[in-house]
């Protein structure tokens, strides 16, 4: 930074070095007491000396609310970051870093949190302890689950874990009631339902149980082989409430959404007799009115943008 920055513009608020092929800031940072937006993205800061020393005691700390460190080489979170209490938004994407501090937990104003494109394996449980964070990106990272004290985010609205390695997640995610998007896409969850979505024709064997079952036909032990008689046994009722079919090895393997605060629906794993039990209008035998029928009809209704919004992002 050029000598001098503070004499000349001793009110300066907002600085924006950005692409501007910076290896480090210097000390005249620490005399601008109004600064409160500090853009210095897209550089070569992430060495030894990147940031002044004595940043966590100056003026600065206090009147920055905004700063963005992304598309730089850190490969950790400065730990001089983590004295701007006074901090709303930190921006590190396109970075190197491999991980985030648990010390994190000590920007308590901060709102927005943004650590895409990192190397990120796993979020500490300290980042729930963010009283304020209503925004946090954690997308194109290498995180395989996500801690289930998250769910004390209270304040959060937007969630997201795009391109990450998740396989699940954990049930208390749900108790983000104020959560408005998530993103999931990119991830082993999402490819493997999307994946996971094929049928196998019955065998012939399948379809005459099936007869069997749903038309209740009668048979003794001593009519049939005792193999037979052990795979009759083995067939799952159809959960479609407007189907009375069954099945033993042949199913459609379907994505259920579940209802999540009235905004969107997470996806859960469900088995049906047949594709055809996927259509609302299914022609298979009616039952009579239920509440998990009224749930199935519901379910079918659900506009497919809201669906999307979860797998999409």
């Amino acid at each position: 930074l050029p000598a001098g920055l503070s004499q000349w513009f001793p009110a300066l608020e907002v600085l924006d070095v950005s692409g501007t092929g910076l290896t480090e800031m210097g000390t005249e940072l620490l005399s601008l007491p109004c600064l409160h937006t500090l853009l210095a993205k897209n550089n070569r800061l992430g060495g030894p000396g990147s940031l002044p020393k004595g940043l966590g005691q100056a003026p600065l700390a206090r009147s920055l609310r905004v700063l963005n460190l992304s598309g730089n080489r850190f490969s950790e979170v400065p730990p001089a970051l983590l004295q701007l209490r006074g901090l709303r938004s930190l921006s590190l994407g396109g970075n190197r870093l491999h991980g985030i501090p648990p010390d994190i937990q000590e920007l308590h104003s901060l709102e927005f949190l943004y650590l895409g494109g990192n190397f990120i394996t796993a979020i500490p449980p300290e980042l729930a302890k963010l009283p304020s964070l209503r925004y946090l990106v954690l997308c194109d990272n290498k995180i395989q689950s996500i801690p289930p004290q998250l769910a004390q985010l209270h304040s959060l609205r937007s969630l997201s874990l795009h391109n990450n390695l998740l396989t699940y997640l954990p049930r208390e995610i749900l108790n983000l009631v104020h959560l408005e998007e998530l993103s999931l896409r990119g991830n082993p969850l999402v490819v493997r339902f999307v994946r996971d979505l094929t049928y196998n024709p019955p065998s012939l064997q399948e379809l005459a149980g099936r007869t069997v079952k749903t038309r209740n036909v009668p048979y003794a032990p001593s009519d049939l082989p005792d193999s037979l008689v052990r795979y009759l046994s083995l067939a799952s009722n159809c959960p479609n409430p407007k189907c009375g079919g069954v099945y033993f090895d042949s199913c459609v393997r379907q994505i259920k959404f579940v209802d999540f605060c009235g905004k969107y629906r997470l996806p859960l794993m469900h088995y049906l007799c047949s594709p055809e039990c996927s259509s609302p209008f299914s022609s298979a035998s009616q039952s009579s009115t239920s509440q998990s029928e009224s749930d199935s009809e519901d379910e079918a209704s659900v506009a497919a943008h809201r669906m999307q919004k979860v797998l999409l992002g």
